[in-house]
């Protein structure tokens, strides 16, 4: 049976739970499925048959380690509150920097894109116009703050500016297109709206050339079994996570369910619990998962930062009116 996610509006310090469940939930689902990458489907709950499970090492991670899912995000967090404004060229240059850096994991494409010699504005367009390959899940894994900070200025801003972010290393509109449905999603969760109820509005808003992909795996009767592509790629990834909202309850379960499905399941899990963490809010995330929790950012001054920093750069997103994607 499908079940349906219900919540009821909330203002204030909701809003701010919420906000923070979204950056720190994406945080702790990237480290706790970081482990299980490509490893077989239901390998967590066989793990752990009873409870929410616990943080493991595993994979070259350390116990905690988020991955360059969330060192990424934090990238883009930090550019957003130092500039005040989407600063597109000083995100690249993090993203450069950091690359440089040599960290533990970055998807080929990005590595590419970031590494080609190109500028900012060029250098995601030539790998794709070059490679015609540019539609993976890696500006998705990255859109839990974005997503935060533009969320107040409504719809078309935040879709707009989840749209250039991805631009920065992916070519493929497909890229731009479901990571504008995430923070779609996400900015209807953090107003205490159903975000499920609100995909057939963002569909409407996914530009022609890609909207009936996305609408077949956000389809309430659609299975992750029933991809055509690994879960690697931007469309099953976030159609897989938003099926994990949608048949679960709570963050916990969403989170064990997006990590069950194996593949690429720090990323999965990462989409998942941005979403079910602005849906159920910061509370319901267990302190045994947030507490190891930690995310090392290279090239920057061997800088780790802890669910606390995290915390701070969330509560700074989220007091903000709102960015300008212009």
């Amino acid at each position: 049976m499908t079940r349906v996610t219900r919540v009821t509006r909330t203002t204030g310090r909701d809003w701010q739970d919420r906000a923070a469940g979204a950056v720190i939930g994406s945080a702790v689902g990237d480290a706790l499925g970081a482990p299980y990458e490509f490893g077989p489907a239901g390998a967590f709950s066989a793990r752990f048959p009873d409870g929410d499970g616990e943080m493991v090492a595993g994979g070259g991670w350390e116990r905690g380690e988020a991955t360059d899912d969330t060192q990424m995000a934090v990238l883009v967090a930090e550019s957003l509150l130092d500039k005040g404004e989407l600063d597109l060229p000083d995100i690249f240059a993090r993203f450069q920097r950091w690359v440089a850096s040599e960290p533990k994991d970055v998807g080929i494409q990005t590595e590419d894109v970031l590494t080609n010699g190109h500028t900012w504005n060029l250098a995601a367009a030539i790998h794709f116009n070059t490679t015609m390959r540019a539609a993976g899940n890696g500006a998705l894994m990255r859109a839990a703050p974005s997503a935060v900070a533009f969320a107040p200025a409504g719809r078309e801003a935040t879709m707009a500016a989840a749209r250039r972010i991805s631009a920065l290393t992916h070519g493929d509109g497909a890229a731009w297109e479901g990571t504008a449905i995430l923070h779609e999603l996400v900015r209807h969760a953090l107003d205490g709206a159903d975000p499920l109820a609100a995909i057939p509005d963002a569909l409407a808003r996914v530009e022609p050339d890609h909207r009936e992909r996305y609408a077949v795996v956000l389809d309430p009767d659609w299975h992750p079994d029933r991809a055509t592509e690994p879960n690697g790629a931007v469309w099953p990834c976030l159609g897989s996570a938003v099926w994990a909202l949608r048949t679960t309850e709570g963050y916990p379960a969403a989170v064990r369910a997006a990590i069950d499905l194996g593949g690429d399941t720090d990323t999965v899990a990462a989409v998942t619990g941005a979403l079910a963490g602005a849906v159920y809010g910061l509370g319901v995330i267990p302190a045994a998962w947030t507490e190891p929790l930690h995310v090392p950012l290279p090239g920057f001054g061997g800088r780790v930062l802890r669910t606390s920093d995290l915390l701070l750069l969330a509560g700074r997103l989220a007091a903000g009116t709102g960015y300008d994607a212009t």
